[in-house]
């Protein structure tokens, strides 16, 4: 395919295929979320679980990109899995507890269930 192909390409499809730096877009736009709420009782246990789930994922990605053999790989994107889910899971309960922020989160929920499948996808072929 031609460099004008593949600019057409990511021109209509403006997603960013570096599974590295798509994480760490995510994690930001998490990260400048929790700025943004309120900073009630229940959202500083919110803010405070997330922050940790969605900083494991891109600390685990980055581990499993470095890492030196087969087995460490698996090890850290399985760990990066389960701190994906748990951040999805507190995306969605900052969601539905601060409505206010439920429209501008939309496209975070959406991308956060988009990484799960990606890192799903990986383990599910690195255990082959």
């Amino acid at each position: 395919m031609s460099n004008s192909n593949t600019a057409n390409i990511q021109k209509q499809n403006p997603k960013e295929f570096n599974l590295q730096k798509r994480i760490f877009n995510f994690v930001v736009r998490i990260l400048n979320l929790t700025k943004a709420l309120p900073k009630t009782a229940q959202n500083l246990v919110l803010i405070n679980q997330i922050t940790r789930s969605v900083t494991s994922v891109g600390a685990n990605a980055q581990e499993a990109d470095g890492s030196g053999t087969r087995k460490e790989f698996f090890r850290c994107f399985i760990i990066a899995k389960k701190e994906v889910k748990e951040t999805n899971y507190w995306l969605d309960l900052i969601a539905e507890t601060n409505t206010a922020f439920k429209s501008r989160m939309i496209e975070i929920l959406k991308e956060g269930q988009e990484i799960e499948a990606i890192i799903s996808s990986i383990v599910k072929k690195s255990k082959s």
